[in-house]
């Protein structure tokens, strides 16, 4: 029975540590405030998350109130000095230009603005003049190292993620569809985060490298790719297993999948802050490529936060270097048609001061 837990809070700590960040690259950029938009971003900065057709807003300035802008009742867990309540819908009935109306809470600090940070496409009349200078970039540098409160609801998506592993175990079986394997992923998945969660990650197909679930029944000996990536409050994981349908592999694919745990052993036990992820992408391609004849056709991985893909990037086409806070997810691969058609498996590590952690603890055999 699948074990549900609700999300946790990011902390009152975290976001006020996030937001004086925010506050010295203002001051440093000669920037009057920035308006943050995005809802992924507001989350990371208040923990107010909400529906996404809504249009939450923060107002943080160089000093002064920072005045979080909502559509319901304020909370005491969100953090800000200020919670405004815009008119989200009249009798129960939304209007539908949600951020007009979130922006006009704020209308009379916005006038006194001159040059204003912005992360999100917003109307420029509704800044009243003020000029919009883009603040992406520095969120993304920003939101790259992970605080420990974001840390802990990452482990939450890791949570429901492994529940839906677990779940697979006993319904990949001869004659059920992919589709309806999903279906009951998608289920211990939602129950075990205790919300409803985000998009359900990349690949449920049997017999293939990767796609969306078919209406089609797997058989017997052939390899299906899980990667599964479940999202809570706009935070992701990324996790794949490989299960072999009907639990019986062949030698050839229990060979692949030692291999690529050879691989995740080795990233657990090499990386180190200042790791160059461009090197260790060609150092397991070199172990990987050709093996017994097969192939490694993708990325070893990539970061994961606020976005399911981020950096670093383990990647020959970026030139990144491995940082304290990073997140990683790590998806060595090995296919060919012998394979039907191939094993991926993928953990995810937090890169500490003194190597990388394992997060993920499900286990990774066929």
């Amino acid at each position: 029975m699948t074990t549900t837990h609700l999300p946790p809070d990011l902390t009152r700590d975290g976001c006020l540590t996030r937001q004086q960040r925010l506050r010295l690259h203002l001051d440093e950029s000669g920037l009057d405030a920035a308006l943050i938009a995005d809802p992924d971003n507001v989350y990371y900065f208040t923990n107010f998350w909400a529906r996404l057709l809504f249009k939450p807003v923060f107002y943080l300035p160089v000093s002064g109130p920072a005045i979080l802008c909502v559509p319901m009742e304020e909370d005491e867990t969100w953090i800000a000095d200020e919670q405004r309540v815009y008119p989200s819908n009249r009798l129960c009935t939304l209007d539908d230009d949600q951020s007009r109306l979130s922006m006009g809470t704020i209308a009379t600090e916005i006038s006194s603005c001159k040059r204003i940070g912005c992360d999100d496409a917003l109307r420029p009349w509704l800044l009243n003049g003020a000029s919009c200078e883009d603040l992406v970039g520095a969120l993304m540098k920003m939101r790259r190292t992970k605080d420990p409160d974001e840390v802990d609801v990452i482990r939450h998506c890791i949570k429901g993620c492994e529940a839906a592993f677990e779940c697979a175990r006993e319904v990949v079986q001869p004659g059920v569809s992919e589709l309806d394997i999903h279906a009951s992923m998608h289920r211990a998945a939602t129950l075990a985060v205790g919300e409803p969660i985000g998009e359900f990650g990349n690949d449920f197909r049997a017999n293939a490298a990767g796609g969306p679930p078919r209406i089609r029944p797997v058989e017997a000996g052939e390899l299906m790719p899980l990667d599964v990536g479940v999202a809570v409050r706009g935070y992701h994981c990324d996790l794949c297993r490989t299960l072999c349908v009907g639990n019986n592999p062949s030698d050839s694919q229990a060979a692949a999948a030692r291999k690529c745990e050879e691989m995740l052993d080795y990233v657990q036990e090499t990386v180190r802050p200042d790791t160059s992820c461009k090197q260790l992408y060609e150092d397991v391609r070199e172990m990987l490529e050709g093996y017994n004849g097969w192939s490694f056709p993708h990325h070893l991985g990539h970061g994961i936060g606020l976005f399911p893909h981020e950096a670093p990037r383990l990647n020959p086409n970026w030139d990144d270097t491995i940082q304290v806070g990073d997140v990683i997810a790590v998806e060595p691969g090995l296919y060919s048609d012998e394979l039907r058609a191939g094993v991926r498996i993928e953990d995810d590590f937090l890169v500490t001061k003194s190597g990388v952690e394992r997060l993920s603890s499900h286990p990774r055999n066929l």
